[in-house]
């Protein structure tokens, strides 16, 4: 199993990559790119460089998955640049990551790929609990087990909100009519996570999923004036006033116990 390793957002550490080497082990040939290490402000080099790093991989046939190396900000800068220039190869990869490279992955789903999973990323290193969270990701990667899944039956998909609610309405909004959609959060007011519910459960497409299952939403700052309600009550506010079954939680998040959800299935 050969993964390629590319870093849409922010960069890693030449240690972490040492780290991830290690764990991989025999289990897997990893090729972290030089992008990775790059700096240019937040980036992880510029613009053109994340870009034309990501569809290098993604076309080199010699590669069997494309692993975002962690999340930040960043991908929605590229998405445009990138979507043209990838080949066929591309859509025979696996492709994994989660918060910030839900841009991508959103957006590789809406052109059909079907490879496609919200799952840990190298970066997930640095939390507590870390090795499992990446082993997790090497057993679904080179192993396809399921028990690295979250459990849910039929078609499903996974996303940080507040990127999501990005998507609303781009061209790289994927279709995920009768899916189970799950959420996740990080680092963010309840009123905002209020906000972006109300815009995503607004949309005519996403009123048609099969319904939302919500996972964690950590690290929530406190409000100077409490919001009155928790971000389950948001949940399940959102899909009363849509119509969309709100089917309770899900075992995802921005941390070490992030569960891989493969998109469509």
């Amino acid at each position: 199993m050969r993964i390629g390793i590319v870093a849409p957002s922010c960069p890693i550490t030449p240690e972490l990559a040492r780290r991830l080497h290690q764990l991989a082990g025999g289990r897997a040939e990893l090729r972290i790119h030089p992008q990775c290490y790059l700096t240019h402000g937040h980036f992880a080099g510029p613009d053109a460089a994340r870009a034309d790093a990501l569809v290098e991989y993604a076309n080199d046939p010699d590669l069997d998955a494309v692993w975002f190396a962690r999340g930040g900000y960043g991908a929605c800068r590229i998405v445009e640049a990138v979507l043209p220039r990838l080949s066929g190869a591309a859509g025979d990869k696996q492709w994994m990551g989660y918060s910030d490279a839900g841009t991508l992955l959103g957006a590789l789903y809406a052109e059909g790929y079907r490879r496609v999973a919200h799952g840990p990323m190298p970066a997930d290193l640095n939390r507590r609990g870390g090795d499992a969270a990446v082993n997790r990701a090497l057993d679904w990667l080179v192993d396809g087990r399921e028990s690295a899944c979250e459990a849910s039956p039929g078609r499903k998909a996974a996303f940080n909100i507040t990127i999501l609610a990005h998507l609303i309405g781009l061209p790289w909004q994927p279709d995920l009519n009768g899916h189970v959609l799950m959420l996740e959060e990080v680092s963010e007011y309840h009123y905002r996570i209020d906000r972006a519910l109300a815009q995503i459960t607004a949309h005519p497409g996403i009123r048609r999923v099969a319904g939302i299952r919500l996972g964690r939403c950590s690290q929530i700052p406190e409000n100077d004036v409490d919001f009155g309600m928790d971000e389950v009550a948001i949940a399940e506010h959102w899909c009363r006033i849509s119509g969309i079954p709100f089917l309770g939680r899900a075992d995802i998040g921005h941390d070490s116990a992030n569960k891989v959800v493969p998109f469509g299935r």
